[in-house]
């Protein structure tokens, strides 16, 4: 049986942290930013981690 492929989407959004929990980024700071007050573009900013119950499909997508 061959290797499996990671999904190469899922490998530019996701990252590992050292105790396996996964790490992502917000939406919505992409475009249109004048409406959107600075702390909202600030705290869209920081990275966050995937909710549990997301976490079995992205491993599954990264191959792990």
């Amino acid at each position: 049986m061959p290797k499996m492929k990671t999904k190469s989407g899922a490998k530019k959004r996701f990252k590992l942290t050292g105790s396996g929990k996964i790490k992502r980024k917000h939406a919505f700071k992409s475009h249109i930013l004048t409406k959107k007050e600075t702390k909202q573009k600030r705290n869209l900013t920081k990275t966050t981690l995937v909710h549990k119950s997301d976490e079995k499909n992205i491993k599954a997508q990264l191959c792990l």
